[in-house]
């Protein structure tokens, strides 16, 4: 019996093994994500230290996200993520292991928090490119949509379990339940007949592909368009995993419990955004959902400079989830729409490297205005800075494409 229309990728075998897989292993992946941030915060008591550690689990990805990109041109993808999954799973068991004897320290959770940051290099854009290949370009809108639906439900789950674990037994069992979660994922792909293998190219080397994707990107209007409001977004507004720990603990006073719960709503809007997405009909989305998406992240981040309690805050992060999500899935379609089936790979890298490679950057900038101005300056200065660049990028393409009709301007 064929899913409904607002499921319609799960109807593709593949896809709806690699969609049960990834929702189990994301559970833990954010029970981590919650448990990783106090951990730091209980070590070190420092928020500059904490945006450190996503600076070094994400600065592989401004390192070498061109060149995962090529990889994921060049190799059968299914085998490549199988791999990379694997490669998570041994880093959860480790950090696991170090927290659970007592052992742990600061310099241990950097090292392990950069080879997380090497394999999801890798995985990212050969996963993301792996989609299409599974479903097709008719399904691939909805295909995203869900996998979105599935990350940020997991986002929901995740947090609010993990603060309620880490409350009461410690951060350990939030490493050890997201490492064991990593082998719903690698069953599924051992279960999958589509091998994702690579197009026919010529002879190249890693350098000209490189070249190759970058100049199709920049030569590409729509293409570094929806680049460019991915960077400024990214750098500046999307700084959860630093600012939001410390709001909940310097603001609200709230301890790890309350944190997973913030954490939980901006999960629960994104759920909101992403199911809203999924019963959309197929086909590219409108230009307008990506900019007003972009603006109203930047301008939710910016509000919560002046939050002081709990469910302002809480409904805030919703609002923000909602839609950050309407915004990355609608990028996301937007490109691997446009873009030819050989470059698929290396325009993915591109993705990830505006949207989790200058995440770094963005959590030095924010971690190091909440050290010394406090937490409502990072997000005064985050939220405004996003907001403006993302209102005179608009501007400017406004400008460039006078003169075109509506639909031309806002396809």
């Amino acid at each position: 019996m064929p899913f409904p229309t607002g499921l319609r990728a799960l109807n593709h075998r593949d896809f709806r093994r690699f969609w049960t897989g990834q929702l189990i292993s994301l559970v833990g992946t954010w029970m981590q994500s919650v448990g990783q941030s106090w951990l730091v915060l209980e070590l070190t008591n420092s928020p500059f230290k904490l945006g450190l550690i996503s600076a070094l689990q994400f600065g592989p990805m401004l390192c070498f996200s061109f060149v995962a990109g090529v990889i994921a041109d060049r190799v059968p993808k299914r085998r490549l993520i199988i791999a990379t999954q694997t490669a998570l799973m041994l880093q959860a068991f480790g950090l696991s292991a170090l927290a659970w004897t007592g052992h742990v320290q600061y310099w241990h959770v950097a090292v392990l928090a950069s080879l997380y940051g090497v394999a999801t290099t890798l995985d990212m854009p050969t996963r993301q490119s792996f989609i299409v290949e599974m479903v097709g370009k008719d399904d691939l809108m909805n295909a995203i949509a869900l996998n979105s639906a599935m990350f940020n439900g997991a986002r929901v789950v995740g947090p609010a379990v993990a603060g309620l674990l880490v409350a009461r037994y410690g951060v350990a069992i939030a490493f050890l339940l997201n490492g064991l979660s990593f082998l719903a994922v690698i069953l599924a792909l051992l279960g999958i007949h589509n091998e994702g293998l690579p197009q026919a190219r010529g002879e190249t080397s890693v350098f000209e592909d490189v070249a190759a994707g970058i100049r199709y990107a920049t030569g590409t209007p729509l293409v570094s368009l929806v680049l460019s409001l991915l960077l400024f977004v990214s750098l500046f507004a999307i700084n959860h995993s630093v600012l939001v720990p410390i709001l909940a603990r310097d603001i609200l006073h709230e301890g790890a419990q309350g944190f997973g719960l913030l954490m939980a709503s901006l999960g629960t809007g994104a759920v909101a955004g992403a199911l809203a997405l999924a019963m959309l009909g197929s086909g590219r989305p409108r230009l307008a959902v990506l900019v007003a998406g972009a603006a109203v992240v930047s301008a939710g981040t910016l509000s919560l400079a002046a939050v002081r309690h709990f469910w302002p805050a809480a409904v805030g992060l919703a609002l923000i989830g909602f839609s950050q999500i309407v915004f990355l899935a609608s990028s996301n379609s937007t490109l691997q729409m446009a873009v030819p089936d050989r470059l698929r790979g290396r325009i993915m890298g591109l993705y990830g490297f505006v949207l989790v490679g200058v995440t770094p950057i963005g959590s030095l900038f924010v971690g190091s205005i909440a050290e010394v101005f406090g937490v409502s300056a990072a997000f005064a200065a985050g939220g405004g800075m996003g907001l403006v660049l993302v209102l005179a990028l608009t501007a400017w393409w406004m400008r460039r494409t006078a003169g075109r009709t509506p639909g031309r301007l806002w396809p």
